[in-house]
């Protein structure tokens, strides 16, 4: 066959990516025709329509031309004639899922995508149209009443804009920290598991029985933008990317606090990666850093009255702490140590409210710190954010800043150099310069990066002394960037973790001048400025901001209904 001389010639389908899809049926099936985007080779997926119970979904094993697929295509409209035929349904790009009520089982189907950035030539997209199809043919008929509940849960369904929010890459797993997708080689359904897909749930039953994920697409929830920025006449690509966790979804008030699984409220990842802007878009090397948000993890809550709009805080004991020790447990199993925590809520008020968390949120990380080394002990800052912006003495962001330093110190970044030989419609895993390196895996390298911070000394000093020495690269890299040999990667170990009442408004803030400290090192070690700063009052600082106060915004309306209403921006 053609396709298969193609294979032989090093164009392993494995290692490609099904990008666009055509949809036909006959009476008792559907045929989903799926290719790559170079069109080297089709592929051929059966679903059966007169089954009811269960979705019988079955992957035709051949990989086929263009021409054999077309002659399939043929012969399956020939074979079924008298009932039709073969009809062309609709183009799309993807399965969402499949879903069931009462009646028959759905395929939800991404029809239009739009791009919206790319990361090291992989393309990511947002979802422009999306399309629910039964799979039974009009002969299955369900009763009037089925029928009317069924109608109400796809309305409920429909209530769920796919278009708002949602982001998805074939060859890109967008799910996961760029620092993640260079070091592991996990790939299939183990992707779709992780907290960051929404849909995981819906495309369980079909990556179970055909045991891939070439017909699926992950969307991720939450925020994903990319602008190209400027500084001293250079360009540079700034993304940054919000993933919401999936785990205690739900919106203020209705979600608040830790659950028994220690899976918190308003759970979200932020990454921000920025490469150099190159003619083909594929970068020579690359920076990221990732920070995190989520409600105080305790058992709290808050009843809702229109008569009230700051809800008392109604605080449950947990004797042991069992749901915070497992949260954070978590958090060192996805980053690594340490985890400083960044705590901006009120300390004092006329009436207790946020300042009854904080007692108790202080007294728990008292009651984890003993259990653990004084290298693996969470680091605890309080920061009445809400004080000090009312001080006319200092600047709240510069105040953050030095922060926002003394945690980078601590947790270091990422950087790597891409080798020049990638193959951008596959993995994007193994593309590291390891150099001396390049015989331990990138976990043991992880292990042996040293931060250039004490963690031991008091974060107070850190802010004092305001070091900013943070991974820096050797200065024969910044002068001379194209002759430089080739640097090792380093690697973020540890995560900040923001939060105030809500991890809205002021965490909003609060994040930005920790991307802001970042921005500085991660142009830096790009050979972008020679020092690791960037002004608060300079024009790169102002499209930051505006690109921060777009992801708060975008955040406040998924868990809170609203636009931020920080005045610090």
């Amino acid at each position: 066959m053609a396709a298969e001389a193609k294979i032989e010639a090093g164009l392993d389908p494995k290692c490609r990516y099904l990008q666009k899809f055509r949809l036909y049926e006959t009476g008792s099936n559907f045929y989903m025709v799926g290719r790559d985007k170079s069109r080297t080779f089709w592929r051929v997926l059966k679903i059966d329509r007169l089954e009811l119970s269960e979705p019988n979904i079955q992957e035709d094993p051949t990989t086929y031309s263009e021409s054999e697929c077309q002659e399939l295509l043929k012969r399956i409209h020939e074979g079924n004639k008298s009932n039709g035929g073969l009809k062309f349904v609709t183009n799309c790009y993807g399965i969402v899922g499949f879903i069931k009520f009462l009646g028959p089982y759905y395929m939800l189907l991404i029809t239009r995508r739009r791009q919206i950035g790319t990361i090291c030539g992989h393309i990511v997209y947002a979802i422009t149209k999306s399309e629910m199809i039964a799979l039974p043919n009009h002969s299955v008929q369900s009763s009037t009443d089925i029928a009317r509940h069924e109608n109400r849960y796809k309305k409920l369904l429909s209530t769920v804009d796919l278009t708002k929010d949602f982001f998805f890459s074939y060859s890109y797993h967008v799910m996961r920290s760029l620092q993640k997708n260079m070091c592991d080689n996990e790939s299939g359904q183990v992707l779709y598991e992780t907290m960051f897909v929404w849909n995981e749930f819906l495309t369980r039953g079909i990556h179970n029985h055909l045991e891939n994920t070439h017909w699926t697409v992950a969307l991720v929830y939450g925020f994903f933008k990319q602008a190209k920025l400027s500084i001293s006449g250079k360009d540079f690509w700034l993304t940054l990317i919000a993933r919401r966790s999936r785990h205690y979804a739900g919106t203020r008030y209705l979600k608040r606090g830790v659950n028994e699984k220690g899976r918190v409220a308003n759970d979200v990842e932020t990454e921000q990666i920025v490469f150099e802007d190159t003619h083909d878009g594929i970068p020579t090397h690359i920076t990221s850093v990732v920070q995190n948000r989520g409600s105080i993890p305790l058992f709290w809550s808050q009843e809702t009255s229109r008569l009230n709009i700051k809800p008392d805080i109604i605080l449950q004991k947990d004797r042991n702490y069992k749901a915070t020790r497992l949260h954070f447990e978590n958090l060192v199993k996805r980053y690594g140590n340490p985890i400083i925590i960044l705590n901006l809520i009120k300390t004092h008020e006329k009436k207790p409210r946020e300042s009854i968390l904080r007692s108790e949120f202080a007294k728990a990380i008292d009651a984890i710190n003993k259990d653990l080394s004084d290298e693996n002990r969470l680091r605890f800052l309080h920061w009445d954010l809400h004080r000090h912006s009312r001080s006319k003495s200092a600047s709240v962001l510069s105040l953050l800043g030095k922060v926002a330093a003394y945690a980078l110190n601590l947790t270091g970044f990422f950087y790597c150099q891409m080798t020049p030989a990638v193959q951008f419609d596959g993995p994007l895993q193994s593309t590291l310069i390891l150099n001396d390196n390049a015989g331990e895996s990138c976990n043991e390298l992880r292990k042996n990066t040293s931060s250039n911070a004490d963690i031991s000394t008091p974060w107070e000093d850190h802010l004092k002394n305001n070091d900013s020495s943070v991974c820096e690269m050797p200065k024969d890299r910044v002068e001379n960037n194209e002759m430089a040999l080739p640097t090792p990667p380093k690697f973020q170990k540890g995560v900040l973790r923001t939060n105030c009442i809500d991890c809205l408004d002021r965490t909003n803030v609060a994040q930005f001048a920790y991307g802001l400290a970042a921005l500085g090192h991660q142009l830096h070690a790009l050979g972008f400025t020679d020092v690791p700063k960037i002004d608060l009052d300079s024009p790169l600082a102002d499209d930051l901001m505006n690109v921060y106060e777009m992801m708060g915004d975008t955040l406040a309306f998924q868990y809170g209904g609203s636009a931020a209403h920080n005045k610090h921006f």
